[in-house]
């Protein structure tokens, strides 16, 4: 419909997203599915409300949630991204050695990307997609820029660009690609440093917060009870149980998102 790719149209940049986040949507396809699911889940969300506050009234706020769940979901394509660079960055270093050997070995270039595209699961998919196109008839070069465009790692690209300088220049590639594979080597070891010297101080805030504080306030609330007389239902313990689950998990999924994707 008219009104899903004028959506679309305010969002230029979506269309590059989604081809590096590796989803197959068209913008204005991701665009409708967005907003069916914003609805229907702004709608339950509210439904869920009605039940704890039975007032018709409370159906009058779906304007304000369905916009606030659309630029929510609507930003999920740039998760897929930084999943995709991190499965990228975990594999870049091993994957430029092993074109870097086969290359020394006297494999020619093209064998070498059919090589590396076979032994590594998510570099491997871009350099099956370069054989294919060069196998359509695509030069090598258009296929290294098409594969430069849709890649969101800047350090594939880096590597990407060392080799489409050398075919253009001529020069040896694998001395090339050496240089640019040592300085991703400095940079993701510079970034691990980094994350020892935060991770520290995220698992004292974690002592503290998900663990001393819930474990002494739940002690503290059980003796206040019993000394003022009140009777906390199994459901409010659950609920505080599930609480501090949740803060739990969130300082987990902080500490795993701040980790550097690598392995070296």
């Amino acid at each position: 419909m008219e009104i899903y790719k004028l959506l679309a149209r305010q969002m230029p940049g979506l269309k590059l997203k989604l081809l590096q986040a590796r989803m197959t949507d068209t913008p204005e396809y991701y665009v409708r599915k967005t907003v069916f699911t914003s609805f229907f889940l702004s709608f339950a969300l509210l439904f869920v409300v009605f039940t704890f506050l039975p007032k018709p009234a409370v159906f009058l706020a779906l304007p304000v949630a369905f916009p606030l769940v659309f630029f929510y979901f609507i930003g999920y394509v740039d998760l897929r991204i930084a999943k995709v660079k991190k499965e990228i960055n975990k594999e870049i270093v091993f994957a430029g050695r092993f074109l870097i050997i086969e290359l020394e070995s006297g494999v020619p270039l093209y064998q070498a990307f059919q090589n590396l595209a076979k032994n590594y699961e998510t570099i491997g998919t871009y350099f099956r997609e370069l054989v294919e196109r060069v196998d359509l008839g695509t030069s090598m070069e258009d296929a290294l820029n098409e594969l430069i465009a849709i890649t969101p790692s800047p350090e594939l690209r880096k590597l990407l660009w060392q080799v489409l300088n050398s075919i253009k220049t001529g020069s040896e590639v694998s001395d090339a690609l050496t240089s640019v594979l040592d300085q991703i080597v400095r940079e993701q070891q510079i970034a691990m440093k980094e994350y020892g010297r935060k991770l520290n101080p995220l698992a004292m805030f974690y002592m503290m917060i998900a663990i001393i504080v819930p474990s002494l306030g739940t002690i503290m609330l059980i003796v206040l009870t019993s000394f003022l007389g009140l009777n906390l239902s199994l459901v409010a313990y659950m609920i505080l149980a599930g609480l501090i689950g949740f803060i739990q998990f969130m300082f987990l999924a902080v500490i795993r998102s701040s980790r550097p994707a690598m392995d070296l």
